[in-house]
């Protein structure tokens, strides 16, 4: 997949992940309130029975453009089983001055959400047929809102009929597959591909997305092994930008705080919190 992204991104996503790597058991997404890297969806499964629960802030360049505000969101998830994961996530919305919507007195400020459920379901699990065979999962995001707009003249699409301009607003299909690698005494490193599909215009994900992680797994009882060990650097291409940033886990892994910068600039972050009810 790499071979099909121009030389110039390629180089980008290379330096980005020269610049650390990252621990990854089924990372939790803090855009979307699902498993994957930041914003590219992943292979990766949670452990079953684990409950997820979080809440983030997103700078502008984070979310689709019906956005044009800094905003945050919150959200759940449960793995229901090892192959299936489901989640449902809120994204607060501001009251735009001159709305005949709202009244007067919410005008700029958040008084209104909206709402998506989002579902992962794999259908192939790493190292099924051979040692080499990766991960496969196909998911979707907001995936059953309809086009509030009425666009007659919009072909509608999808599951739900989103429209191109409807209030699905983070929409999308996808197939993921990961693979992991692992080194003695080193770490694991993972690689995933992707392809996306939509066809909003405020939020275009059609095309491959590829991103990088790494485990260190380091022997030693001091306190900078320890604190590396929790560390975790992403990198990616999510079929529209080139995302880095870091997460770090507290508590082993029950508290997770992930920081983001979208097309490597603009700052985004949440806290995830993880319990396993098995």
């Amino acid at each position: 997949m790499l071979f099909f992204l121009p030389f110039v991104l390629m180089k980008k996503i290379l330096f980005v992940f020269l610049l650390g790597m990252i621990w990854q058991e089924g990372f939790s997404q803090y855009v979307y309130g699902n498993t994957g890297l930041l914003h590219m969806p992943t292979a990766d499964m949670q452990r079953d029975k684990t409950f997820l629960f979080g809440a983030s802030y997103l700078d502008v360049a984070a979310t689709p453009a019906h956005w044009n505000y800094h905003t945050f969101n919150y959200y759940i998830n449960i793995t229901i089983f090892p192959w299936l994961e489901i989640g449902y996530t809120c994204t607060l919305h501001k009251a735009e001055h001159g709305s005949t919507y709202f009244p007067p007195s919410v005008w700029g400020k958040y008084c209104n959400q909206d709402r998506q459920f989002s579902g992962r379901l794999r259908i192939w699990k790493e190292g099924w047929w051979k040692e080499w065979t990766p991960q496969i999962v196909l998911g979707a995001n907001d995936p059953s809102t309809n086009d509030i707009l009425g666009n007659s003249d919009k072909d509608d699409y999808g599951i739900g009929g989103v429209g191109e301009m409807g209030n699905g607003h983070w929409n999308r299909y996808y197939i993921a597959g990961t693979k992991h690698f692992y080194f003695k005494n080193r770490g694991e490193l993972g690689i995933h591909v992707a392809y996306l599909y939509n066809k909003r215009k405020d939020y275009h994900l059609n095309g491959p997305a590829v991103g990088v992680n790494f485990h260190f797994y380091l022997s030693g009882t001091n306190f900078f092994v320890k604190a590396l060990n929790n560390l975790n650097v992403m990198a990616e291409y999510d079929s529209r930008t080139i995302n880095c940033g870091l997460k770090y886990s507290f508590w082993k892994d029950y508290i997770n705080a992930v920081v983001e910068m979208t097309e490597c600039k603009h700052l985004s972050g949440g806290v995830i919190f993880k319990v396993h009810l098995k």
